[in-house]
């Protein structure tokens, strides 16, 4: 029997870069997104490519009981989670005062009530079965500092990492372990939506989404808490703690401008 992953995001960028990696690796595959459309043609393309078994469950993670209901599906379904890969999440870029206030609790919500959530009911099945398993919660370097234009988001990514260490010193001992992923600029629709294409981030140290995947997996089979893809990026999070607070602001506030 093949062991299941469950992808949030998996509609594109590195959500869909981790469907295609786990099935490759021969795991069935519960994929989670808006977009049913989407969804069904990636899961007809796993399934004829691969031989995945391949289900999906179209969820908008701003929901309130989208986790709950995703897990309700499941059990319905009768489908064991063995590794959740917490992949979805959303941006609202530029200055504070400036942002739409429901885009920035739907952020809020997608970021860390329906990722904290969803990694509970995950754990309590996998604790409650006696099963061993895995997660894998998306950060990002913005976990490691605040961020001008890009402070609610990086906020909620500090609150991944955060969350994601403590719970796996608290699972030490069950068999399931907890890897924080934390990419910087990735090319992917995300990023497009999110209109930081322009930004002087994306003008260097550009990652394509199945490389960030392939680091993420390796992590994760690895049991190693965090992992941050890309010799630039680590050493822009190594320096971090160095780096006086004001200098860091400016730093980023630069970085996040639009490069023209």
């Amino acid at each position: 029997m093949k062991p299941t992953v469950l992808i949030t995001g998996a509609s594109s960028g590195i959500g869909l870069a981790f469907a295609t990696l786990f099935a490759s690796r021969h795991y069935d595959i519960v994929l989670v997104a808006r977009r049913a459309d989407r969804l069904n043609e990636l899961a007809e393309q796993l399934s004829r490519e691969y031989g995945s078994l391949v289900t999906v469950i179209p969820s908008d993670l701003s929901l309130p009981d989208a986790p709950r209901d995703i897990f309700e599906q499941l059990r319905s379904r009768k489908i064991d989670i063995d590794i959740l890969v917490n992949n979805a999440g959303t941006q609202v870029y530029g200055e504070f005062q400036h942002a739409d206030l429901e885009a920035t609790l739907r952020l809020i919500q997608i970021n860390i009530m329906a990722l904290t959530e969803l990694t509970k009911l995950a754990t309590d099945d996998m604790v409650r079965k006696g099963r061993k398993g895995k997660i894998l919660n998306v950060g990002s370097t913005g976990s490691f500092a605040p961020s001008p234009l890009n402070a609610v988001y990086c906020a909620t990514k500090a609150y991944v990492l955060s969350f994601s260490e403590g719970i796996s010193k608290d699972l030490e001992g069950t068999g399931i372990t907890v890897t924080t992923l934390c990419p910087g600029a990735t090319r992917s629709e995300f990023a497009e939506k999110a209109n930081l294409l322009d930004s002087r981030l994306f003008n260097f140290a550009v990652m394509e989404p199945e490389k960030v995947a392939s680091i993420g997996y390796k992590a994760l089979m690895n049991n190693k808490r965090v992992a941050v893809p890309g010799l630039l990026n680590r050493l822009m999070v190594g320096s971090i703690p160095f780096t006086p607070r004001g200098l860091l602001l400016r730093l980023s506030h630069y970085l996040m401008r639009p490069a023209r």
